[in-house]
């Protein structure tokens, strides 16, 4: 088997289509092969530049912005509740009205609890929503990527250990010596080596850039479902009983009655704001993840580009 049939035999029809790659008809079995040497992987390269406009689009529709802001009003609306307003009046005080007006005072605020609950309720929905939307294709779409970066790895592999075979050929073939022409093949065969150590660079960048990128998106998904299960649990674990508990001692102040439960539910509500305020931070960190896994798909666009 000669040289040439020898290099053209790690780069047959079956490892073409492997490369997703469809040159125009060469003029010599040489110019097909540096076309090969050029385009490797460039398939992969141009599906991994399409899956990456889909991920942008997903994260486009993710936000937990908003959710955490949310849980922010409700943590303060519960730290304003004051309840010393609640406390035993003298006659004084309800004679003049002043009992009347701490009630009064008392329900605005429980009042904007509520608010800010409703609010953070409506926010939930969304993110569920959310989540049962765009986690799934998000998921998927990273899982394309990686199928693709690993098509890619293999392609490079096989270059590299092509180059190492093609330079022990030519190591030999040089020392060999012979004619002009002889000659001539060798430098097309290392000019042909060359091209290829410059495409493999080009994949290596690319797949390089890649990689953590895609990381960052698979992660998302999870990180908005713990996100939601939070804030549930803050919702349905805390806030609907600590609704129901103000409701009643709003209800006893605007009668004039005692306020059963007002110290009870008082020391409990720190631990409610905690939580939400913990729901807040988690909602603005994976924001900044949704904002950095965006700028990192979006900077991906010059090294796929340069290599499709």
């Amino acid at each position: 088997m000669s040289d040439d049939d020898r290099t053209a035999s790690l780069m047959t029809p079956a490892r073409l289509a492997q490369l997703k790659v469809r040159p125009t008809p060469a003029a010599s079995p040489a110019a097909w092969l540096d076309q090969l040497a050029t385009d490797a992987g460039s398939g992969h390269i141009r599906r991994l530049l399409d899956l990456r406009g889909q991920l942008l689009a997903l994260l486009q529709g993710l936000s937990a912005a908003t959710a955490g802001q949310a849980a922010t009003e409700l943590a303060a609306a519960l730290g304003e509740v004051d309840f010393t307003l609640l406390q035993p009046r003298g006659w004084i005080a309800r004679a003049t009205g002043k009992g009347k007006e701490a009630a009064a005072t008392f329900q605005a605020r429980c009042d904007r609890c509520a608010q800010a609950g409703e609010r953070l309720a409506a926010e939930l929905r969304a993110l569920q929503r959310q989540q049962q939307e765009r986690a799934g294709p998000l998921e998927r779409t990273a899982l394309e990527c990686e199928v693709e970066l690993k098509a890619i790895e293999k392609i490079m592999d096989q270059g590299a250990r092509w180059l190492q075979d093609m330079r022990n050929q030519l190591k030999a073939r040089e020392a060999a010596g012979g004619d002009a022409a002889t000659l001539q093949k060798i430098q097309e065969d290392s000019r042909r080596c060359e091209l290829l150590v410059a495409r493999l660079k080009q994949l290596r960048a690319a797949s390089g850039a890649t990689q953590p990128a895609i990381e960052h998106c698979k992660a998302l998904p999870q990180r908005g479902a713990a996100l939601a299960a939070s804030l549930q649990q803050a919702l349905e674990g805390g806030w609907k009983d600590a609704s129901r508990r103000l409701d009643r001692l709003c209800e006893q102040a605007g009668g004039g009655t005692a306020a059963e439960g007002a110290e009870a539910l008082r020391q409990s509500l720190p631990a409610l704001a905690d939580a939400l305020q913990q729901a807040a931070g988690d909602a603005q960190a994976l924001q900044s993840r949704v904002q950095a896994a965006a700028t990192e798909l979006t900077a991906l666009q010059e090294p796929l580009q340069a290599a499709a």
